[in-house]
C-alpha cells in the first residue's frame, strides 16, 4: 500500500506502508509512529482500491458498491442536476486498498522533507 502525505505547506510525499492501516476508516486521526513518522498526527482523508475507484465516506464498510452519484469523490457531473450510478468503494481501507491520502495535523520534531530526503540530495550537500 502506498500512502501520499500532505504537508501543510501543500508538498506531497510518497511512502510504502504495510498493513497499518487497515480497518481504519475515512476521517480518523492516527499517530505517525504507526507509519514511521514520529511526532507526527495524521487524517485518513482518502484513497483507491487496485482498480481506482475511490473511497468515499458516506459508504459504510470496505466493499464497492454501485450507487446514485450527483457530486463528490468519484463523480464529476458534467451538467447541472446530472446524476449517475457510479461504483465506489467504502470509507474502512482493507487489503484491497492501493493508495491512502492522509493529511499532517501535527508536525513532529524533523521536518518532512528531511525525512523523506532522497539519496542524490544527501551526497550534494556532503
Amino acid at each position: 500500500m502506498i500512502a501520499i502525505i500532505n504537508d501543510t505547506n501543500g508538498k506531497s510525499y510518497k511512502k510504502e506502508i504495510g498493513e497499518e492501516l487497515i480497518g481504519k476508516s475515512l476521517g480518523d486521526k492516527i499517530d505517525g509512529s504507526v507509519i514511521g513518522l514520529d511526532g507526527y498526527e495524521l487524517e485518513i482523508r482518502g484513497g483507491n482500491d487496485k482498480q481506482g475507484f475511490a473511497m468515499r465516506k458516506d459508504v459504510e464498510g470496505s466493499a464497492r458498491k454501485r450507487i446514485f452519484l450527483s457530486k463528490g469523490p468519484g463523480f464529476r457531473p458534467e451538467r447541472k442536476g446530472e446524476r449517475r450510478r457510479k461504483t465506489i468503494r467504502g470509507k474502512v481501507i482493507d487489503e484491497d486498498i492501493s493508495m491512502v491520502n492522509l493529511k499532517v495535523i501535527k508536525k513532529g520534531k524533523t521536518p518532512l522533507e528531511e525525512i523523506f530526503k532522497k539519496p542524490e540530495q544527501e551526497q550534494a550537500q556532503e
